[in-house]
């Protein structure tokens, strides 16, 4: 029975509120806390002592917890990094190897599913236009409060992008094949040859999104969208995505342009450039090996 009342009082205030967001022609901006954690043991963390930890803690702060903004009105909304001026060394050393896989300024638009996302890969700029896909939601009747806002739950799996760096992790079993005298030798040639090989990510991740029917929009941080209601909250397997504040019709109301710097591809075609960039990398850092083994084994 408090379920469905529940229910019945979040139903009569959404209609509420889609019937006076649909008086006028509103805007608001949404802005989200970021977090991913990271196992420094799960590569090779075992073996540094506690200040060794802390201090690499320290400099991936920068690049496993963000801040952004989501500008959005009753169709289309774009998604960008609050950006900080950042103490050197703080972040930068571990931006080099996400630049290729974090993306820029995210547009998305419900109404004729258009996706566009600006992304800078080793000094080129991509503009990335693919349709904007939505997930198949479980939607649940649990309920939570997040600030002033009553939130309900929907689950979700999600296929991953390769290159996601957020669900990326090392590869089970390479812990094992060491300890075996036999393989040792041959594992340690293939990883100094092939450093991604350590690497995986997993084909699906189950996310938790929790929504308000308070806000009567289909948006959402990051990829996110799909629910009727703002998503206010993201868990999608090491990554946390929360919504600090929200403010509706701001004085100042900001234009939502869309990207449209950079080379034109698709996911897909930017997804085939970063792999033969990686192979082409491998290929020369394995060069690189190879040649310094042989002056050794000549000397």
């Amino acid at each position: 029975m408090k379920k469905l009342l529940q229910n019945f009082t979040a139903l009569v205030l959404f209609c509420f509120c889609a019937v006076s967001f649909a008086q006028k022609d509103f805007q608001g901006k949404a802005y989200y806390m970021s977090k991913t954690t990271m196992d420094l043991d799960e590569w090779g963390g075992r073996e540094m002592t506690p200040e060794q930890k802390k201090r690499i803690e320290e400099r991936m702060k920068s690049f496993l917890e963000k801040e952004y903004i989501l500008t959005f009105n009753k169709e289309e909304s774009i998604y960008k990094e609050d950006e900080k001026l950042e103490a050197p060394g703080s972040g930068r050393g571990w931006g080099g190897f996400s630049g290729g896989f974090t993306g820029g300024p995210k547009y998305k638009n419900v109404k004729s599913k258009e996706l566009l996302q600006d992304q800078e890969f080793f000094g080129k700029q991509f503009l990335i236009k693919d349709e904007l896909k939505s997930l198949e939601w479980k939607m649940g009747t649990e309920t939570k409060q997040i600030g002033q806002y009553t939130c309900f739950k929907a689950t979700a799996t999600k296929t991953v992008d390769g290159f996601d760096w957020r669900s990326m992790r090392r590869r089970r079993g390479d812990d094992d094949k060491d300890k075996k005298e036999g393989e040792k030798k041959n594992d340690s040639i293939k990883k100094d040859d092939d450093p991604m090989s350590e690497i995986e990510v997993p084909k699906t991740i189950e996310v938790v999104a929790w929504y308000t029917p308070q806000v009567p929009i289909n948006q959402g941080p990051d990829d996110y969208w799909g629910l009727p209601g703002l998503i206010l909250e993201i868990n999608a397997d090491r990554t946390t995505i929360l919504c600090t504040k929200i403010v509706m019709n701001p004085d100042e109301k900001e234009e939502i342009e869309k990207p449209k710097k950079g080379d034109e591809v698709t996911k897909a075609e930017y997804n085939e450039i970063i792999t033969k960039k990686m192979q082409e990398m491998r290929e020369m850092y394995g060069g690189r090996r190879g040649n310094r083994g042989g002056r050794g084994r000549r000397n």
